[in-house]
């Protein structure tokens, strides 16, 4: 019979500041009350995090925790935040990185209020909430308030609170903590906090300030510092159960080790290890010649959704892989960007006959999607003729397909670089995209300086990298009119 999996609940780091006392065990004892008994490893965090001073301020202004998803951190922030709303009377600004995610935590916050049957004592100290979403905020008769905003650029200013909760910390930027830091410069209580929880920050985050504090941590020298992670230290073997067990406190508990065994499976060794096993990739912000930040902020939800696009095809070097790629270009006057899309990446066994099929066939819009295309462009020593070959078997026209020599695909790169650094285009944040993106150093191709892309990870392909580059160029290129009146290509 298999050993059941159990979450270590001891962290693989941790840091501490001296101290003389803890509000923790009543806050946890206050949670526990509730019917919210708080985990070993949970316990452990509140009782660093809420260490006191003989003043009775808090031992550390900046507390964090970086542990892998779906292991319970978002308790712990509940069970902290209510103990000091509540019993503490404190004000508490709770930020998030997206509108959705302060939303939930504002949903979870307010039932403890509202539900006067179950919890009768807090429900007596409302003194009102609001539930206007973005502006969401539970405030108490004992001068205790929890407000809850998404961050931006400009969030945080004209409040003044006590506590700063930053979840999704592995997104916060320093120009997002710049604007919310006053809020606690005249902190009511004379005794702020600033708490960060998160996940290791990935390579396309633009996220800074949650790796440099982890930098802080681990250097020592931080003497009101307290942080605690469940992490690994290299990718290794991802599929080493003790390991699982190592980083995932919440394991055999609220975590199944289904869910675990399911991501192992579909997650590349990077991903898995970032997101489930803690791993900070040491190197994260030089493992890319693209600037990661400036792709970041491509990132859209709202692409144009009219003009023409153009396609292109790249094969992997070694033959095993394919990826199709489109770049819409909006009409000209738009105030809209060129769009960037990964549409598929597929191992070579499938063949090619899907991309013929594909573009021979029908877009949204019924019309044939080579006819209303600017250009597919095939790139690749293994793998071109034979896609060209099939492509003219299906009649697409020999004008409207583009082959590509070291030249070109230089041209391609410097101009896809260039619509990052500027702007000039938009992008979905594709998890496949995205990580190859994180790993594309330039490789010298031809004599003349000019650069394609190769990776810097033997885990990750950049093909579908070289495969957006190439239909941006195209899109940007092309001098073909599909049709005056159509439509944009279904991408």
């Amino acid at each position: 019979m298999a050993r059941k999996l159990k979450g270590v609940q001891e962290p693989s780091f941790s840091v501490i500041p001296r101290h003389c006392g803890s509000e923790g065990p009543l806050a946890c004892d206050l949670a526990a009350g509730y019917d919210m008994p708080p985990d070993p490893w949970q316990r452990k965090v509140l009782e660093g995090w809420l260490a006191t001073l003989k003043s009775g301020k808090w031992a550390a202004g900046d507390v964090g925790i970086s542990v892998p998803r779906q292991n319970g951190k978002n308790g712990i922030i509940e069970f902290c935040e209510l103990y000091m709303a509540a019993i503490l009377g404190l004000k508490i600004l709770h930020t998030a990185h997206e509108v959705k995610t302060c939303r939930k935590h504002f949903m979870r916050m307010k039932h403890y209020f509202e539900n006067s049957r179950k919890y009768p004592e807090l429900a007596a100290i409302v003194q009102s909430i609001r539930s206007t979403n973005g502006q969401e905020a539970i405030y108490l008769t004992n001068g205790g308030s929890i407000e809850f905003i998404a961050r931006s650029k400009s969030s945080g200013r004209g409040y003044t609170v006590d506590v700063i909760v930053c979840d999704e910390a592995q997104e916060l930027t320093d120009e997002q903590m710049e604007a919310m830091q006053p809020a606690i410069s005249s902190a009511p209580s004379g005794n702020p906090m600033t708490i960060y929880a998160g996940t290791p920050t990935p390579p396309t985050s633009p996220g800074t300030v949650f790796a440099r504090l982890r930098k802080e941590a681990h250097s020592g020298k931080s003497r009101r510092l307290c942080w605690f992670e469940w992490s690994v230290n290299e990718i290794g073997d991802v599929e080493d159960r003790k390991r699982w067990e190592a980083t995932n406190p919440s394991l055999g508990i609220r975590l199944l080790p289904s869910v675990i065994e399911s991501e192992v499976k579909k997650f590349s060794p990077d991903g898995f290890a970032r997101e489930r096993l803690g791993w900070w990739d040491e190197t994260a912000d030089r493992s890319s010649d693209i600037d990661l930040k400036n792709w970041a902020s491509c990132r859209t939800t709202t692409p144009a959704t009219e003009g023409y696009a153009a396609y292109s095809v790249k094969f992997s070097p070694d033959g095993r892989h394919v990826s199709l790629a489109a770049c819409r270009k909006p009409p000209a006057g738009s105030d809209l960007k060129p769009h960037v899309e990964l549409i598929e990446y597929k191992t070579m066994s499938s063949g090619t006959d899907w991309i013929a099929d594909w573009m021979a066939g029908e877009n949204k819009q019924g019309a044939t999607r080579w006819r209303e295309s600017l250009a597919i462009v095939i790139d690749g020593r293994v793998g071109t003729s034979d896609l060209i070959n099939k492509l003219i078997d299906r009649k697409v026209s020999k004008r409207v397909i583009w082959t590509v020599g070291a030249g070109q695909m230089q041209d391609a790169v410097a101009m896809f670089e260039q619509g990052i650094n500027s702007h000039l285009l938009t992008q979905f944040g594709q998890p496949a995209l995205d990580e190859g993106v994180g790993h594309a150093l330039h490789r010298e191709i031809g004599n003349n300086g000019g650069f394609g892309y190769e990776s810097s990870s033997e885990n990750v392909d950049v093909t579908p990298v070289e495969a957006v580059a190439l239909a941006y160029w195209a899109a940007r290129t092309s001098k073909r009119n599909p049709g005056r009146h159509a439509k944009a290509v279904a991408l």
